[in-house]
């Protein structure tokens, strides 16, 4: 993966955030409200942030789907917190993957902030960590 594809599957990723958060936060409690709030604020930011780095680069940034496939229905708080999961821990991946690609020290830094704050949501939706985030699991 070269370093815009990597940047262009990033940003999609942040893009697919911004709308599934608009989801998770329609289906919490209002006790968990300022955590959807705060992750949406964070993505709508990286996605920016992603774009411009690629309009640097001389790269047309991918654009947002009109919408995106959830993996089920998300109806309940339970799979709302699922949902926040999903997203973080596939952002977790695309970051990794940046980091891998990135050829800058400074943005291999910043692809490495991504996996960490990707994983810190992760955790707070979950209840816990994981060994390695982004990373895929072995069995």
């Amino acid at each position: 993966m070269t370093e815009v594809e990597a940047l262009q599957a990033a940003l999609a990723g942040e893009h697919a955030a911004v709308w599934a958060y608009g989801v998770v936060g329609a289906r919490l409690p209002a006790g968990r409200a300022p955590q959807a709030l705060a992750a949406l604020a964070a993505h709508r930011a990286r996605r920016d942030a992603l774009e411009r780095t690629l309009e640097r680069a001389s790269a047309s940034p991918v654009a947002a789907a009109p919408a995106y496939d959830l993996p089920g229905p998300v109806t309940t708080p339970a799979q709302a917190v699922a949902l926040g999961e999903l997203v973080e821990e596939r952002l977790a991946a695309a970051y990794a993957d940046l980091v891998a690609a990135a050829e800058a020290e400074q943005l291999r830094a910043t692809a490495a902030r991504g996996v960490r704050e990707a994983a810190v949501r992760a955790a707070l939706w979950r209840g816990s960590s994981v060994p390695f985030p982004g990373l895929p699991e072995r069995g």
